[in-house]
């Protein structure tokens, strides 16, 4: 961690064109999240670029010691709002330790779910108060927002049957939600698409895994341009 005394300095142009991209997946259950981020790193990778995938609730050691309370439900009784507060905490950690200095040296960063999901599960369907989730998220998250954003929609019903079918009994503290909180929460996904095209991109993830694949790298290509690092010259 920078000591609170370092000279806030801003980063030089080459830093600055070092920088790697932000990409997050958002969705509902059984949308295929994990599926397509790692199909996204390998493409990326066989290009040659650097590719840091993660995860939310989690992507840190303390980040992921909050994941296991929150999907284990041990938060529930304490209600939505505790829940969105142990959300921002984890969050922080992960930006701390993994999604930030991955970015200052290059790499790319593809997570499975990030601060849209706070906004949806808490917010919409969990009906935390939006201003006390963007607050929390302009602590917490500050600059460091994602560059693309992919949500995978998928009906509702359609999604936990996936859900079902991958995990087996045992589902999560979210997966066990009646279905009019997962309906919801396609809405609250969908709305913040609405508010943000420029950031968020709707990919129908009824589809074949190869066919959303190949939408999803479509719209890299043309958002975020990525090309093969060039390799540095040697001496003769």
């Amino acid at each position: 961690m920078r000591s609170p005394d370092a000279p806030d300095t801003p980063p030089s142009r080459s830093q600055k064109s070092r920088r790697g991209c932000f990409i997050t997946f958002e969705g509902g259950e059984g949308a295929g999240k994990s599926t397509q981020v790692h199909r996204l790193a390998d493409r990326l990778r066989q290009l040659g670029i650097a590719v840091v995938v993660t995860r939310e609730p989690g992507g840190s050691p303390g980040a992921e010691a909050i994941r296991h309370v929150l999907l284990a439900g041990a938060a529930k009784p304490l209600g939505a709002l505790a829940e969105t507060a142990l959300f921002a905490a984890a969050r922080a950690d992960h930006l701390e330790a993994t999604i930030r200095p991955a970015l200052a040296r290059g790499a790319w960063v593809i997570s499975d779910r990030f601060a849209d999901s706070t906004r949806a599960y808490q917010g919409a369907s969990g009906r935390v108060d939006a201003e006390l989730i963007e607050s929390l998220e302009r602590l917490t998250v500050g600059e460091t927002r994602p560059n693309l954003t992919f949500i995978l929609d998928i009906p509702a019903e359609q999604g936990l049957a996936r859900a079902a079918a991958r995990s087996g009994p045992g589902a999560d503290r979210f997966e066990s939600e009646d279905i009019s909180f997962h309906r919801t929460l396609r809405d609250g996904f969908l709305a913040i698409a609405a508010r943000e095209p420029e950031r968020c991109v709707v990919v129908d993830a009824r589809e074949d895994p190869s066919s959303v694949s190949e939408t999803v790298w479509s719209v890299v290509e043309q958002r975020l341009s990525p090309v093969k690092p060039r390799r540095r010259s040697t001496p003769s």
